[in-house]
């Protein structure tokens, strides 16, 4: 008998007494009931479900689900009545026979380790999703599924607005994730993209604390430059900051060097620089959702807490660390009060506010642009470089450079559904 179905190829049919496996693919355009129809047939003939997923993209349905049919059902017409009503209900359906062999096999396959892809983008092309998954190839790793994170693309949105997220899950051994993260990062590289790998751990989903460096990540502004801009020695300060965010020199040498040039800067002047100061696209629309969702907020600054404390009170930060300028007669000495926080110091703190509450570092999250970051980038449970300084993007396991700090909600795995607006 011919059937009027695309693909149809009925399973070989064990022995009465004997069960037998089959994988069930279904295509076709989406509607409601579709799964209630066909689930009601195996409903009748007492099929167990073993394995199921479903994908609907721009209403086109792809549907799979591995069965077990009974010993008593062996026999029966269950397949030709799937097929029948998967016909009336305008559906593809193709039937394959698994073995208890290849059943096993795809058993023991689920002690291998887990990682997430996330592709990040103001628009991500074929081309770009060709290159990473030639990349998940080469490393022996295999694509169990690819889902779109962010919102449904307006094409006629302004392309600087937009974002775009895609989510791989990927099976198999990674035996060095530094490998990997260099192939992606050289993807970035060619391409406007950012990709991070992660592994998919109880602690991806259990992160509760986040800690911000606050200059050039937290406000699209360098505080010092502005203050050296204000005094009229924005040339110096500017060279001096570069090279010490590129790593070039030591931190707290060029931090004290460049503050004494501040020596007779007017208090009066700080406060309309920081009534000006840029928050950072997305850092209100981060904060507010992972406070709704229960996070502790840092700011570990090594620039001033001056500013610091009126991020505090705009973004209800619930730590602030930042050197306090010393002050006197109402103008600058070039000088702070108490220690220098530098990069060794910031990983210190981030460490004391995990323990305060009562985290370990794995649910905590770093975000900074600079070398004297790098320490807590290193030691966070996601350390993230956020439109950073080349070699520090190189160095930091996981970087954005193409969206706002809201691009780190989708490096969490939240959809753009869950993603409330600030």
């Amino acid at each position: 008998m011919r059937y009027p179905v695309h693909g149809f190829r009925e399973p070989a049919g064990g022995t009465p007494g004997e069960s037998e496996l089959a994988l069930i693919t279904v295509s076709g355009n989406d509607r409601q009931g579709l799964t209630a129809a066909l689930t009601e047939v195996m409903r009748r003939y007492g099929v167990e479900v073993l394995d199921f997923g479903q994908a609907v993209i721009h209403d086109g349905l792809a549907w799979g689900m591995v069965i077990e049919v009974p010993a008593e059902s062996v026999a029966s017409p269950v397949f030709k009545e799937l097929l029948f009503t998967a016909h009336e209900l305008g559906l593809n359906v193709r039937f394959t026979p698994i073995s208890e062999e290849a059943y096993r096999a795809w058993v023991r396959d689920k002690g291998q380790p887990r990682h997430m892809i996330t592709l990040l983008g103001r628009r991500i092309a074929a081309g770009d999703i060709a290159k990473v998954s030639r990349v998940v190839v080469e490393h022996g790793l295999n694509i169990d599924r690819i889902e779109r994170l962010s919102g449904r693309i307006d094409r006629e949105a302004r392309s600087e607005r937009r974002r775009t997220a895609i989510e791989f899950s990927v099976r198999g051994a990674v035996p060095d994730l530094q490998v990997l993260h260099e192939a992606f990062l050289r993807i970035s590289q060619e391409t406007t993209l950012d990709i991070a790998i992660q592994e998919d751990n109880a602690f991806r989903r259990n992160r509760r604390l986040i800690c911000f460096d606050m200059d050039s990540t937290l406000i699209a502004a360098e505080v010092i430059d502005e203050l050296a801009r204000a005094a009229g020695v924005e040339a110096q300060v500017t060279a001096l900051t570069a090279r010490a965010m590129n790593g070039e020199i030591d931190f707290a040498t060029s931090f004290r060097e460049r503050l004494s040039l501040l020596r007779g800067l007017r208090v009066s002047d700080l406060q309309v620089i920081a009534e000006a100061l840029p928050i950072t696209e997305g850092a209100e629309r981060l904060i507010g959702n992972l406070q709704r969702l229960g996070y502790r907020i840092a700011i570990i600054s090594g620039g001033f807490s001056y500013f610091a404390e009126r991020l505090r009170e705009r973004l209800r930060v619930d730590y602030v660390y930042a050197h306090e300028l010393e002050i006197a007669d109402g103008r600058l000495t070039g000088r702070i009060l108490g220690e220098v926080i530098d990069g060794e110091r910031k990983a210190a703190l981030m460490r004391e506010i995990a323990r305060a509450e009562g985290l370990v570092l794995e649910q905590v999250i770093a975000v900074g642009d600079g070398a004297n970051d790098l320490p807590m980038l290193r030691i966070a449970g996601l350390g993230i470089a956020f439109h950073a300084k080349p070699a520090v993007t190189r160095e930091a396991r996981h970087a954005i450079a193409t969206l706002g700090l809201d691009g780190i909600l989708y490096l969490l795995g939240m959809r753009e559904r869950e993603i409330h607006d600030a």
